[in-house]
């Protein structure tokens, strides 16, 4: 019996001068452990004409973690940070009660062609976190747990597994863990994971009970204790999950709280612009959108 229980297929989504693949939230499986969002970012081409500006945009409840495989983003929020994040390493911004920040390609980089590509993830907090004080926490590519067995390259992003921690300082039991093969090769790790799994595959390929899968899906595991597969020559995947939350999530635009009121207040204060404004962006700001009924 197969324990892949769903298969989620990329979907585009418009966030803007961006189209994106998007992965969570899907109709039928809503988070995965405490991950409520993914999306695929690119590859986009972008020549001297063409920027990345995200506009300052408030979250509130959750923690986002951006991972680049190619090109350079400019973070800046509404606690001083100022970052530059490259390939490989890890912007992890916990928004607690809430924060605001804007993503942008770097000044040295607006007058010439580049590349963006990565994973934007959101991951739910704990209830009685919720309301927490914001924080911003920036770990470089060499600061992550790697490790290679029979060819086979690790890296853990966040969370803990396979007796490894990373130091990005998250607040529930979860993993994010990149796995690289330049051969093809059979792994069994369920034994080193816990609570909802979902395997991403950002290029190759992997096999499992005689049925091949490629890039662009998320497969969701029936048991993360039953995790195993054939791994493809020169591939790459994600797996992440963890503990699932006794209580549901909303999500309203950038808003993700077990508390509807929550959102609704926060909604209503960023239309009223009270949120703090982000020394040095303060002219700008992505409004509430309007939504169609």
């Amino acid at each position: 019996m197969s324990n892949i229980k769903l298969i989620i297929e990329e979907r585009a989504a418009d966030i803007g001068k961006f189209l994106v693949g998007r992965l969570l939230p899907f109709r039928q499986k809503r988070m995965i452990g405490p991950f409520i969002f993914i999306d695929h970012m690119g590859p986009v081409k972008l020549n001297e004409r063409e920027q990345m500006d995200i506009r300052p945009h408030p979250h509130i409840g959750l923690s986002t973690l951006t991972f680049l495989f190619e090109g350079s983003i400019m973070h800046r929020d509404t606690l001083g940070t100022e970052v530059e994040i490259k390939p490989g390493a890890v912007n992890w911004m916990t928004a607690g009660k809430g924060i605001v920040h804007s993503e942008r390609t770097p000044d040295y980089l607006r007058h010439e062609d580049k590349v963006l590509h990565g994973l934007q993830i959101w991951v739910a907090l704990p209830k009685h976190l919720e309301q927490m004080d914001p924080e911003f926490f920036h770990f470089e590519a060499d600061q992550l747990p790697a490790w290679t067995v029979e060819g086979i390259e690790f890296k853990l992003v966040a969370g803990e597994a396979f007796g490894h921690r990373s130091p990005v300082p998250v607040y529930s039991r979860l993993y994010m863990l990149e796995i690289k093969s330049k051969e093809k090769r059979v792994l069994s790790i369920g034994e080193h994971l816990f609570g909802e799994s979902g395997l991403y595959i950002l290029e190759g390929g992997i096999e499992s009970e005689g049925n091949h899968f490629g890039p662009k899906q998320i497969l969701v595991a029936k048991d993360s204790a039953l995790c195993e597969f054939t791994i493809q020559a020169n591939s790459t995947v994600y797996i992440f999950g963890g503990e699932a939350f006794p209580e549901e999530r909303f999500i309203d635009w950038n808003f993700v709280s077990s508390s509807k009121e929550l959102i609704e207040e926060a909604k209503v204060k960023w239309i009223a612009q009270k949120f703090d404004k982000i020394k040095g962006d303060e002219e700008e700001f992505v409004p509430y959108p309007v939504f169609k009924k």
